[in-house]
């Protein structure tokens, strides 16, 4: 199996490039319509494919928190959301998917419209292996640099795209670039969308190595000692470092949190007086 595995990080399908959380030095390795700038430098091979091996019984699993609002979305100490955005794309997610089943985790996964639509088998894996789903608009736009209705129609599209594409309703969004308003922010979240905020920001997209990725990672969360996590699982870097930087987690005693939506039900009080008024 780990053999496999090796074969199938040496087996990249040809580059595609996807869009950053922030508008500094996307990865253009991989390339998409959603590309924001050029990356200047490339990393080295050898740093890339230096991958630990990963056997044995994993502890990393913790609870599964069930959230209605972000008001739910509360973490205890030691406790960590693994969190990628831009995706689905072959090559990369699919790597991801399979580091977080051996580690016996899951992550909740922003997916881009465009990307859904486009790579539908794989967008249904990631929801089919018990992942979070959320969307992350259709093209990666700027929200705040639309009006109103252009970006609500903008999260829409990205959400039914997402939904089409993994077979399974999105209850999670996250603004691209972390990009938002407050009008935008309530009406997403009178669409029963919970917004995903950061908490410990990897900068996955800046061209350093994997290593480095890892240890900013880290130092940012032993500050904060809890928190969504976020990356994108579009940069080979990222499933690259993520065996090390969940290796480093289980040592440490952090648990990995499956966020889980939750619907909310109306008040009994206001279903007696519906059925009161149908009845008459």
């Amino acid at each position: 199996m780990y053999r496999f595995f090796i074969l199938s990080c040496m087996a990249l399908t040809a580059a595609l490039s996807a869009c950053s959380t922030t508008k500094q030095a996307p990865d253009t390795s991989i390339k998409t319509s959603s590309v924001i700038a050029p990356e200047w430098r490339k990393l080295g091979c050898a740093a890339d494919d230096a991958a630990p091996r990963m056997s044995g019984w994993h502890r990393l699993a913790g609870r599964t928190l069930e959230v209605s609002s972000l008001a739910d979305l509360k973490l205890q100490d030691k406790e960590v959301i693994l969190s990628f955005d831009d995706g689905p794309i072959p090559g990369r997610t699919d790597k991801v998917l399979t580091i977080l089943d051996r580690f016996g985790v899951k992550g909740a996964f922003m997916m881009v419209g465009e990307m859904a639509e486009m790579h539908p088998a794989l967008a249904r894996r990631v929801a089919e292996d018990g992942n979070t789903i959320g969307s992350h608009t259709y093209d990666h736009a700027d929200l705040t640099s639309l009006d109103f209705d252009a970006a609500m129609a903008e999260v829409v599209k990205g959400e039914l795209a997402v939904t089409k594409a993994t077979g399974t309703d999105v209850a999670f969004f996250r603004f691209p670039y972390l990009a938002e308003s407050h009008r935008l922010r309530a009406a997403i979240a009178m669409r029963d969308l919970v917004v995903m905020d950061v908490d410990v920001d990897s900068k996955d997209y800046f061209a350093i190595t994997p290593a480095s990725v890892t240890q900013r990672t880290m130092d940012l969360l032993h500050k904060r000692g809890r928190g969504i996590i976020l990356m994108h699982d579009i940069h080979k870097r990222t499933a690259t470092m993520l065996p090390t930087l969940l290796s480093e987690l289980e040592a440490e005693g952090y648990k990995v949190v499956t966020l889980k939506f939750k619907k909310t039900q109306a008040p009994s009080n206001l279903v007696a007086s519906a059925d009161l008024v149908t009845t008459r």
